[in-house]
């Protein structure tokens, strides 16, 4: 180029442009993409409670962050596509070593090289992990499973982080933080993380800042405060202008209600001001029966824990019967129709015995009679369950000591506080047996207690744990759990089998008929927990404490029906004959609005949103190469056939993706020789599309010129693409420019 046309090109670059693009970076964008990995992880601290987990992922970002930096400096000198091959490589292994180290490092070769035990390990790790997320509500307790999965998950975040800030590629890394982050939110349903919002929004500036500096055409100098200034207005503007728009609460996609889980934290629920109906209950029964979910039987002093046994399919049964045949029991079908709850449970009367109407997804669980699914959704289901009523007679019950506990010899000793079992012994003192003394609890936690949903969260307490319990006692004010979870510990204090189930009241009468079946409505707030206790030869038997709610359980004696079957309770703590069900409690909830937002910890953490997101951003991110790849396939397709018309326009096209001089002032025989001049592309085989092209646009038709272009044509574009490095050919499978640029505005850009 000679003097006068270098001066040229000085005057026409604007003064305030770079002349050259500053030189990639080896320390700032590593610190830049380990910041994006932090903010990617922090909502799942909302989620997950803190523990090993969180210390593997931050491990991970910082490792992955560290070895980019010293790779990247090392390799400086070598060409750029070594340097970033070179550091992804060393990244992964780095990675693996030490989510290895960090989680199974006792069978691995050194701590770091996986071995077959590795493998096995982080597979029985993956799959208890799904179970608790499944089968959990947040926040999920931490676990060596969950430490396996979120470390395995960022390492492959951190990494993807690490390499697009290096290459510039900023809009990916904020897309890809901004989906991570997310997740958390779209499976919990949980409201918005301001402050992961406000720190997305700064990490969005910096990365485009950051990005943008480097680029030839950036401004010399920029005033920063300015900058700073529309950043800190914007997000000031979208965090106080955001929460005050109006949002239709269609968009909430299934209209679901509730969600409902089996981790006993139903205050948040129960305290909603506005109760929805969740379902409706039609049954020839007298009175709508409770409806279970699933039972909770191991309790490790902190929380009860739901139960787990073996699912087997519908057409295997309910498993045998639980009582003898000298107990009277009475045939119901109970058809139900969920309509807002969502669970990984149907709720279904006690004892099950068949189902009618609910999908093969759904599966029994023999152990508690219940049907539960590890992929389908209660919402929507429309069944009918039969089931038995038990009614054994008081002379009949009283005769049965309750089954005692069940040891697990390698369980730790739960050590309780010695107040539990001093009350049970003082509640029970005058009572003979079994049953009298879980009547004489029952009756006294409804005489001597008081329903609040205030209570527990005034004084501190919300749970179910040994210490909630002792505290339940000596302030004698709570809700449903605690009155189950109480009433269990004195019980097994006795010597009694005990469990808690959760599930919903009766519902009330409604003026509907279904058939010859009444119609009940269930509504949110009659979400309930209730304790039982096994008696072997009539089986698992409800009882009610919670005081001003519910029918407390009572058998009538044999000689006051004429021997056989009192009225008694039907499948569950319900009503005799005579009584009514209840609908709820009758109790102030002036304060349920302060609490309304926090239900987001009964939040089912279903893993299907997770992967449907992912796959819908992969699909968007990669539909332009996908319609690129299939034009382009198609044109070589027309081009085998000797269609020189789109060989010319697949070569055309190439050169627009690669951003490649291109002008269409230029005959094809110019551009050529152009391509084989700058771009190295092989004389022979450019010469034959030259002349191919130029036979069709010039020469008469002729059915002769039928030769195979594809050979030709895919030389000529593998030469092109070698021309350019390897950030330009990625860009241009991503987001080829041929599908957003015209030809007409693509000449006038190049020309």
């Amino acid at each position: 180029m000679s003097r006068a046309d270098r001066t040229a090109e000085r005057a026409s670059r604007l003064s305030w442009h770079r002349e050259h693009e500053l030189p990639a970076g080896t320390v700032l964008p590593s610190v830049l993409a380990a910041a994006a990995g932090l903010v990617a992880m922090w909502p799942y601290t909302s989620v997950i409670e803190p523990g090993t987990w969180s210390f593997a992922v931050l491990a991970v970002i910082v490792v992955t962050a560290l070895t980019g930096m010293a790779v990247r400096t090392l390799m400086r000198r070598r060409a750029a596509w070594v340097r970033d091959l070179v550091t992804i490589g060393v990244q992964i292994l780095v990675a693996v070593g030490t989510v290895v180290l960090l989680v199974a490092g006792d069978t691995a070769v050194f701590g770091v090289i996986p071995t077959d035990a590795t493998v096995f390990t982080f597979q029985t790790l993956a799959a208890a992990a799904w179970e608790e997320v499944a089968f959990g509500s947040a926040p999920i307790a931490a676990s060596p499973g969950l430490e396996a999965v979120m470390g395995i998950g960022f390492a492959v975040v951190a990494i993807l982080l690490d390499q697009l800030v290096a290459q510039r590629g900023a809009i990916l890394a904020i897309l890809l933080t901004g989906v991570v982050g997310s997740v958390p939110m779209i499976v919990t349903l949980g409201g918005v993380n301001i402050v992961w919002f406000v720190m997305l929004g700064i990490l969005i500036l910096v990365l485009l800042r950051y990005t943008a500096a480097q680029d030839s055409e950036s401004p010399r100098r920029t005033s920063t405060a300015v900058a700073a200034g529309v950043g800190v207005a914007a997000l000031v503007a979208t965090v106080i202008v955001a929460p005050v728009l109006p949002v239709s609460a269609s968009l909430a996609g299934t209209g679901v209600g509730v969600t409902v889980d089996a981790s006993l934290r139903l205050g948040d629920d129960l305290r909603q001001p506005n109760p929805v109906e969740v379902l409706t209950v039609a049954t020839t029964a007298d009175t709508a029966p409770y409806l279970r979910l699933t039972t909770l039987s191991d309790f490790d002093g902190r929380v009860w824990e739901p139960d787990r046994g073996d699912l087997q399919s519908q057409s295997d049964g309910f498993g045998p019967a639980e009582w003898t045949d000298d107990i009277d029991t009475t045939d119901q079908n109970t058809s139900i129709r969920v309509i807002r709850m969502s669970s990984s449970w149907l709720p279904v009367p006690y004892p099950a015995t068949s189902v009618q109407g609910a999908p093969s997804s759904w599966r029994v669980s023999p152990e508690n009679r219940t049907l539960a699914s590890r992929s389908a959704d209660a919402v929507g289901n429309d069944y009918t369950v039969r089931s038995v009523e038990v009614s054994p007679t008081l002379e009949q019950i009283r005769a049965l000591p309750a089954a005692e506990p069940v040891v697990d010899p390698d369980a730790e000793p739960v050590d309780l506080p010695g107040v539990i079992g001093a009350t049970a012994a003082e509640v029970t003192a005058d009572a003979t047996n079994d049953y009298d003394r879980l009547i004489a609890l029952q009756s006294w936690f409804r005489s001597q207690f008081e329903y609040s949903l205030d209570t527990p969260v005034d004084e501190g307490f919300d749970g179910t744990g040994a210490d909630a319990v002792a505290q339940f006692l000596e302030v004698k004010s709570g809700y449903c759990i605690h009155f189950a979870g109480a009433f269990a510990l004195m019980a097994e204090s006795l010597d009694m089998d005990v469990r808690i189930v959760v599930g919903y009241l009766p519902g009330a009468l409604t003026d509907n008929t279904r058939g010859a079946e009444a119609v009940y409505s269930v509504s949110s707030d009659q979400l309930h927990s209730w304790p039982e206790v096994l008696f072997p030869g009539i089986g698992w038997v409800p009882f009610e404490p919670t005081a001003s709610l519910g029918v407390p359980t009572a058998f009538a004696a044999g000689s006051t029906t004429g021997g056989g079957s009192g009225g008694s309770t039907p499948t569950a703590p319900s009503a005799t004959p005579s009584a009514t069900s209840t609908s709820g409690p009758d109790i102030e909830r002036e304060d349920a609005g302060d609490n309304a937002s926090s239900n987001a910890e009964l939040r089912r953490l279903d893993p299907t949103p997770v992967m449907l997101v992912t796959i819908g951003v992969l699909v968007v991110l990669l539909l332009p190469a996908l319609i690129r790849l299939s034009v382009g396939a198609a044109r070589r397709g027309r081009a085998r056939r000797g269609d020189a018309a789109a060989a010319w326009e697949e070569l055309r096209a190439t050169v627009q993706d690669l951003g490649l001089p291109l002008s269409d002032a230029e005959t094809p025989r110019m551009r050529g020789d152009d391509l084989v001049r700058d771009n190295g592309v092989d004389a022979g085989e450019m010469r034959l599309l030259v002349d191919a092209i130029e036979r069709a646009s010039y020469a008469r038709p002729s059915d002769d010129s039928s030769d195979d272009l594809a050979g030709p044509l895919g030389d000529v574009i593998a030469g092109l693409r070698r021309s350019v490095d390897g950030r330009t050919r990625v860009v241009a499978l991503l987001l080829p420019r041929s599908l957003f640029v015209s030809r007409r505005a693509d000449a006038t850009l190049t020309t």
